[in-house]
């Protein structure tokens, strides 16, 4: 039985879902129950191609058209694992959202673009991850675009039109960015495809190797955050509904992320901007921090420390090495789930105490217990506190620079301590703050849903099975590592 039609599932689904949403967007349980259902499958498709791409890669020419001339899709160990990961926290972050009311009105989100915007959303995601070629990759980032723009800018309010404005410009001068390395690509090598490119490009002259590789990482490095790229996003999504942040801040700049993966390692696999890379990776982890550790806003500080764990990723990638993708790889894993997780405990707060302003804040883990182990959990993990995945992640990457042993990789190991550090200072200082210290003025509470609650406690869940598996997790990292060098 041929299992290459399930590639395509992950990317059409959702844009049928997403027409379906839309033809019934005056019948809203009906519309909820199509989107929750459409994810729902590609979950389950997004768990059988785990399972079949540790046995070779699941490769679909799309209309029977083999590349350079047609469309290929790719399931494997990498791209699978990061759809799994990905169509988890989107299915998780929709339960919540329809809990919440964010597609009925409550935050003056219209039900007719809310759905169909999200399951575009998904399936730019997924399209990204499983493109084997770089113009798709390309397209998957324009449908991201669409979506979240869409999405960033839901009630129309001054600070998030503002802030989607930002977000928006700053998205397309890095797919302009994107295109022009797209077409001198396709100019030197003469196809996009990235197996192609894989034996293709070690014959193309230096400096134009180069040229595209510093375009690329640049194209790529705004859309991750990757300092100095990375000063758009704090303004740009804490003015976002709690949902919406949380899925930008789980999912999108790891798209650019495993854009810098499957390139880097791919097309340059010899003449690598190591050491470059390498530095604006300490960068980006510690002034990140620095940017957190200065918050009074809960979700600005989760912001900055978005930027900052980006770096992390980054440093896997700059170390070359197997065990440098594998550690990458896990680390990415690791912060969708729980960064999107605390974006969603942020959510309750914001219900429960009706701010994420810390100096608003305060007592509520006498009116809200649950909300604060929910927050505790993440916030652990996300600082690297044995036994959590933020952990395994770290100590990865330390180990593999470790065995390289330059001054560079003393360097980042000192950045990635320091950052841990600080990192559970930050989040720390928030839960006592919130939590503990006592509130300046009685807090204006929302009733609470049991759904939002449930659905923030299932991806802490989550969180704390990545962190138990770690040992198996990081065996298929490693063969993905292992596999995408080969």
């Amino acid at each position: 039985m041929s299992w290459s039609f399930l590639v395509a599932l992950p990317i059409v689904l959702p844009l049928l879902g997403a027409g379906i949403s839309l033809a019934f967007a005056s019948i809203r349980r009906l519309q909820m129950f199509f989107s929750t259902a459409v994810l729902s499958i590609v979950l389950v498709v997004a768990a059988v191609l785990v399972w079949k791409s540790s046995s070779g890669p699941v490769v679909l020419d799309v209309g029977n058209w083999s590349a350079p001339v047609g469309i290929t899709l790719v399931a494997d160990q990498l791209s699978s694992v990061m759809l799994l990961t990905s169509v988890t926290v989107t299915l998780t972050v929709l339960v919540y959202s329809i809990f919440q009311g964010v597609s009925d009105g409550d935050e003056a989100a219209p039900v007719v673009v809310y759905h169909p915007a999200f399951l575009i959303l998904s399936a730019g995601v997924s399209n990204a991850f499983l493109s084997g070629d770089l113009f798709n990759i390309y397209v998957g980032f324009e449908m991201l675009l669409v979506a979240s723009f869409v999405l960033i800018t839901l009630g129309g309010t001054r600070d998030r039109i503002r802030s989607g404005m930002i977000y928006v410009v700053i998205s397309l001068v890095s797919s302009a960015i994107f295109l022009i390395a797209i077409a001198m690509t396709y100019a030197a090598a003469g196809t996009v495809n990235l197996a192609q490119l894989a034996l293709r490009f070690p014959e193309i002259d230096a400096g134009v190797r180069l040229g595209i590789q510093a375009l690329l990482l640049v194209g790529f490095g705004i859309k991750a955050a990757i300092f100095p790229l990375s000063a758009w996003l704090p303004d740009s999504y804490p003015t976002a509904p709690a949902p919406v942040t949380a899925v930008f801040a789980g999912l999108l700049t790891k798209v650019g992320i495993y854009g810098i993966i499957r390139t880097q390692v791919l097309m340059f696999p010899s003449d690598r901007l190591d050491g470059i890379i390498g530095v604006f990776a300490a960068l980006t982890m510690v002034i990140g921090i620095l940017g957190a550790v200065a918050q009074i806003d809960i979700k600005r500080l989760l912001s900055f420390t978005l930027v900052s764990h980006i770096g992390y990723m980054v440093w896997g990638v700059s170390l070359s090495s197997f065990e440098g993708v594998s550690s990458t790889i896990y680390y990415a894993v690791h912060h969708i789930t729980v960064q999107t997780a605390l974006f969603l405990v942020v959510g309750l707060i914001e219900r429960r105490g009706g701010s994420t302003s810390l100096t608003k804040l305060g007592a509520l883990a006498r009116t809200a217990p649950l909300i604060a182990v929910l927050y505790l959990i993440p916030a652990l993990n996300l600082a690297g506190i044995p036994p959590f995945s933020g952990f395994f992640g770290k100590i990865g990457l330390m180990q593999s620079s470790v065995h390289r042993g330059t001054y560079l990789d003393w360097f980042l190991v000192a950045a990635g301590i320091v950052t841990s550090l600080l990192t559970l200072y930050a989040v720390m200082r928030a839960w006592n703050m919130a939590f503990w210290q006592e509130s300046p003025e009685e807090l204006p509470s929302k009733p609470t849903p049991v759904g939002m609650v449930g659905s923030a406690a299932f991806l802490v869940a989550v969180t704390v099975v990545i962190s138990f598996g770690a040992g198996p997790i990081n065996r298929y990292t490693f063969q993905a590592a292992q596999e995408l060098e080969n």
